[in-house]
């Protein structure tokens, strides 16, 4: 991607040892396709975390039929977060971890832009929001769930005329927010980001490089709201080895913002 600048195919997320069983069924589903009936080149994407926590991650069960399950449900709309796709298994911040996703509006270069994060969350560290701690040691009754191999997986969306070099500055800034809601950037955790652009080339573009500074802000914004919503979205989940990712208890956090004065 950033050699040439270009996203090929759908983005999808997986368990990590899926991830060559989701990619080759994205490919043998694409070149099915009237559209890539000559195709002899694509580069398939496709993110993951390891969710070998919860998971039984080597049954490496996401294949062919999930694959093409996903892409034929696939439409606009609100997006489902917390323990849902990629996100099932996840753990992050001591607690159940999940998908996310957020988005701003933002002026860039004097045109109205927007930004949207999707994240898969998968990672440790001690859960901030409002710049308050809330550690799982304290607000659960039970043991904090740990990743196996920490990783975030984040995705950002933008309508922003912005080339392939400005948007690896996006993606960037992404991962920046992590620090936001308290991810320690552990020594196993694989922590990256896409960005992409839907901007139509033919209308003009890319602007300038300090016309960048809000898209970047919003970004980290968008993001970091995209993290705390994949856990106070999910579910408590119990792995196929009783292993247990408790909700973040939401009650308990109103309450540790309201004495910080975040509410």
């Amino acid at each position: 991607m950033r050699e040439l600048g270009a996203l090929e195919t759908p983005i999808l997320l997986t368990s990590t040892l899926s991830v060559f069983r989701v990619a080759d069924a994205l490919l043998g589903h694409l070149l099915a396709t009237p559209a890539h009936a000559r195709t002899t080149t694509l580069n398939p994407v496709v993110g993951e975390t390891n969710d070998g926590f919860l998971s039984d991650i080597r049954r490496r069960a996401v294949g062919e039929e999930q694959v093409i399950e996903a892409l034929d449900a696939a439409a606009p709309g609100p997006v489902a977060e917390g323990a849902v796709g990629a996100g099932a298994g996840t753990v992050a911040l001591g607690y159940k971890g999940g998908i996310g996703t957020s988005s701003r509006l933002v002026d860039v270069a004097g045109q109205t832009r927007t930004v949207g994060a999707l994240v898969q969350t998968n990672f440790s560290g001690t859960l901030r929001i409002a710049g308050v701690p809330l550690p799982a040691e304290e607000l659960l009754a039970e043991e904090p769930a740990q990743p196996v191999g920490n990783s975030c997986m984040i995705v950002v969306a933008t309508d922003a005329a912005v080339d392939g070099r400005q948007l690896g500055r996006v993606a960037n800034r992404a991962v920046f927010a992590m620090r936001g809601v308290g991810a320690d950037y552990a020594a196993g955790s694989g922590d990256y980001a896409i960005a992409f652009s839907v901007h139509d080339p033919a209308l003009g573009g890319p602007v300038a490089d300090d016309e960048l500074s809000p898209l970047f802000a919003a970004t980290m914004d968008a993001v970091e709201e995209a993290l705390i919503n994949s856990v106070l979205a999910a579910e408590t989940t119990v792995g196929p080895e009783g292993r247990t990712a408790h909700a973040v208890p939401v009650d308990r956090v109103r309450e540790c913002l309201a004495r910080a004065g975040a509410v």
